[in-house]
This record gives structure tokens, C-alpha cells and sequence, in this order.
């Protein structure tokens, strides 16, 4: 069995929430908030909710698709919003334009009902996050593994999504690693495919192991 000559180093995350002093009363209201918010307001209102959220097998995965469901009771700019997916995106940028073009088409198609009260305003938040490396280390797939089924939801989260936008690419922490230390790209792959959003987090990590123990059954 391989062994990676740099060890993946396991962190884990606590994520503080700061509400802000914007707020969205109306869908109109919320085109102007994704206009001038922060990139962490944007940041924790998708990718963080999916860490936060991680017990959720139905509703919307981002904070706007599911205020636009629940508050607004516009289920059809709620599909439209939970339907971006993060891991196509390399910026908070590029993610902003694009929730900021749906709601705004949305705004210049339904104007008679995007200046209708919600029924409980959207405050913009952000996350700040904070990492803390767990001391725990792996170097071969066996150890990685060991170490992957330890892990709490704060930690595979980090790993597993909020790595997507730190790194700006479009796969994470354990991808890169067994790609570039173990040589394993079929596996990395197959890993950055798992679905992120008919999983859970314990879901995912299942997924994740049943892969990595096929693996190890073949070296």
C-alpha cells in the first residue's frame, strides 16, 4: 500500500454567525441585499447552510431558495435558486451574479407580486470560520479512511465543501490529496462526484467509505 510522503492533516471548523443590518422584506428587497451584501453574507447563506443544514433530506439546500419558499411562497423562483450548485463555482462572485440574475429576471416578470410583504423577513448574515487542526494525520489509504470515519460534521464539511471555494477549484480537500499524494485520480474523482445535495453529510461519508474500502480491497 502507498504511502503519501506529505500526510493529509485532518482540521475541523466552528463557523460564528453575525447578523448584519441588512434586511429583505420583499423578493425586490433581496435583489437589492444580493447586489450589496458582503461575499461572506453570500458565502454563508449557501455554502455554510450546507454544513449547517447537513440533517436536511428535503427543501432547499441555499438560505434564499428557501426563504423564497417559505416566506414568500414562491415556489418557482425557490426551484430556480436551489437549483445553482456551488461546486460550479471557483468565486463568490460568479456566485452572486448568478443568484442576483434569477431574482432580478424574476423581479422584471412577476412585479406584481415581488414588492408583497414576506411573511418573515431575510436577514443577511455571514459566517466567519474558524479551523483548528484536529492532530490527527493519515498517510495511507487505510489510515485515511480510519481517520475520515472519526470525523465530526464541522470537520468533513471543511474537508468536504467550504475546501471548494478556498481552494477555488472544483473539487476539495480529500480529492487533492489522494490525487497528488497517493496517485489515485480515479478514486478522487469518483469521491468529487458524490452528490452533495441528495446527501447529508453522513450520507456522504458513507459513500465515501464504501469507495474507499473498494479501493483497498484491491491494493
Amino acid at each position: 500500500m502507498k504511502s503519501a510522503a506529505k500526510p493529509f492533516d485532518f482540521y475541523t471548523v466552528a463557523a460564528l454567525t453575525r447578523v448584519g443590518n441588512q434586511v429583505a422584506s420583499t423578493i425586490a428587497e433581496l435583489h437589492a441585499g444580493l447586489q450589496n451584501c458582503s461575499d461572506a453574507s453570500i458565502f454563508h447563506h449557501t455554502f455554510q447552510t450546507l454544513g449547517s443544514h447537513h440533517f436536511l433530506t428535503e427543501g432547499f439546500s441555499n438560505d434564499f431558495a428557501q426563504w423564497a419558499l417559505t416566506s414568500t411562497n414562491r415556489g418557482d423562483l425557490a426551484e430556480q435558486l436551489g437549483s445553482l450548485d456551488v461546486r460550479d463555482y471557483m468565486s463568490i462572485a460568479e456566485l452572486r451574479t448568478d443568484l442576483s440574475r434569477i431574482v432580478g429576471d424574476y423581479c422584471a416578470t412577476h412585479s406584481s407580486v415581488v414588492t408583497q410583504s414576506a411573511l418573515e423577513p431575510f436577514w443577511f448574515c455571514e459566517g466567519l470560520e474558524v479551523n483548528a487542526p484536529l492532530g490527527r494525520s493519515a498517510t495511507t489509504l487505510e489510515e485515511f479512511r480510519a481517520g475520515l470515519e472519526q470525523l465530526s460534521h464541522a470537520a468533513f464539511y471543511f474537508h468536504f465543501i467550504s475546501s471548494r471555494m478556498r481552494l477555488q477549484l472544483r473539487t476539495n480537500d480529500f480529492s487533492m490529496w489522494l490525487t497528488n499524494e497517493l496517485e489515485l485520480p480515479s478514486l478522487a474523482e469518483r469521491i468529487n462526484r458524490i452528490d452533495i445535495y441528495t446527501n447529508t453529510l453522513d450520507g456522504a461519508r458513507e459513500v465515501m467509505l464504501r469507495l474507499i474500502a473498494r479501493e483497498v480491497a484491491r491494493q
